[in-house]
């Protein structure tokens, strides 16, 4: 089995996202799947020009020249693809949208009725028969915060014609990298990853309880709000001190030249 999972945080594999995401895919390669991981932050991938260019004058190749020349076959291959983003602004990042547009290649230009809903088919039958999984890490406290995104990638699902095989979501996710750090109770968060993992490309569904065990909560939203709000003043008060310093070391050079 074949799996492509494409990291869309600006901070890669050191970001917050990547602590749910790498157990997942860690899960599936124990499986027995062939995982290839790509982070965008490392990608050279150009927004969409919307000129139509793959769909009507180079049929199924844009015409941009950039790295997803190499990845839009890998696509076209595989039979799960993951997608993995922070939250941001309440849907995904923005390197994950853009990949998401560029991924216009894959299907036709023709409009069908599918479900009672216009769509484009796809080009590829395995983009037909594949799945795709969502991974995304939030800052804040509430699950539901992950509506809006995961309302969009359902939808997308449906225009590809890809089964959504459903997510893996983690609210207040700050917090998760500290707390495993600590030696904090929250193994079984990953271990969950790891496991949802193994049912996708088993079983082909990964079951509501384990992704329950993912999101779980961690730790009371006041004490979380407390913890986060400390940290974010006690580095906005250390950029304060570097700041102050920097100014006296000016001030110095300056009386210093002066002097002279």
């Amino acid at each position: 089995m074949q799996v492509i999972a494409i990291n869309c945080s600006p901070n890669g594999g050191r970001g917050n996202t990547a602590v749910i995401l790498d157990p997942f895919l860690a899960g599936m390669r124990g499986a027995g799947a062939d995982v290839e991981l790509l982070e965008t932050r490392r990608l050279r991938i150009k927004p969409c020009r919307g000129d139509f260019n793959c769909w009507l004058r180079t049929p199924g190749k844009c015409t941009q020249k950039d790295d997803m020349e190499w990845i839009l076959p890998k696509l076209r291959e595989a039979d799960i693809m993951v997608f993995a983003t922070p939250l941001y602004v309440d849907g995904m990042s923005g390197p994950m949208k853009m990949f998401l547009d560029r991924m216009i290649p894959l299907g036709l230009p023709f409009i069908e009725v599918r479900d009672g809903h216009c769509r484009h088919p796809a080009r590829y039958p395995q983009l037909r028969d594949g799945k795709t999984a969502l991974v995304s890490n939030s800052g804040f406290w509430e699950l539901d915060n992950f509506d809006a995104l995961v309302t969009h990638m359902e939808a997308i699902c449906r225009n590809f014609g890809s089964e959504f095989a459903g997510a893996l979501l983690r609210p207040h996710g700050g917090a998760v990298r500290a707390m495993r750090d600590m030696g904090a109770p929250i193994q079984d968060v990953l271990d969950a990853a790891s496991e949802a993992g193994r049912q996708l490309v088993e079983g082909g569904k990964m079951r509501p309880e384990t992704l329950a065990t993912v999101s779980r909560e961690l730790l009371p939203r006041d004490a979380y709000l407390e913890i986060a709000n400390r940290g974010f003043q006690a580095t906005l008060d250390e950029t304060e001190r570097r700041r102050e310093r920097a100014r006296v070391r000016a001030a110095e050079k300056r009386a210093v030249a002066a002097s002279g």
